[in-house]
């Protein structure tokens, strides 16, 4: 059974950083793909950010590129979210989750083990 425990999150305003880090069971970490979702209040659960096995290749949803960045570390099972220059619409539960296998995925049904979410805040 994998785990996925994210932590990091927290009220901040607007301009300001977060990394969100998640720390993944299991001794296959490094041979899948690692993705970030976040849902608002309301909404769907969205992609924000998805890196290969290892780390070599990642993808971006347009509202973050260039503001966030995704990277792992395979000897530590963590997958990390350096979010800069936050916006009050960044305001949501963060997920980490993992791939079905070690390429990138973009949709929501292509993870199959999912942490319990973090709460990012970003006050305006």
């Amino acid at each position: 059974q994998v785990q996925l425990v994210e932590s990091g999150g927290g009220l901040v305003q607007a301009g300001e950083s977060l990394r969100l880090s998640c720390a993944a069971s299991g001794r296959t970490f490094s041979t899948y793909a690692m993705g970030w979702f976040r849902q608002a209040p309301g909404k769907e659960r969205e992609f924000v950010a998805s890196s290969n096995w290892s780390g070599g290749s990642t993808l971006y949803a347009d509202s973050v590129k260039g503001r966030f960045a995704i990277s792992r570390d395979n000897a530590k099972n963590t997958v990390y979210l350096q979010m800069n220059s936050l916006r009050p619409e960044d305001t949501a539960v963060y997920y980490c989750a993992r791939g079905f296998a070690g390429y990138i995925r973009v949709g929501v049904n292509e993870y199959d083990y999912w942490g319990q979410g973090t709460q990012v805040t970003v006050s305006s």
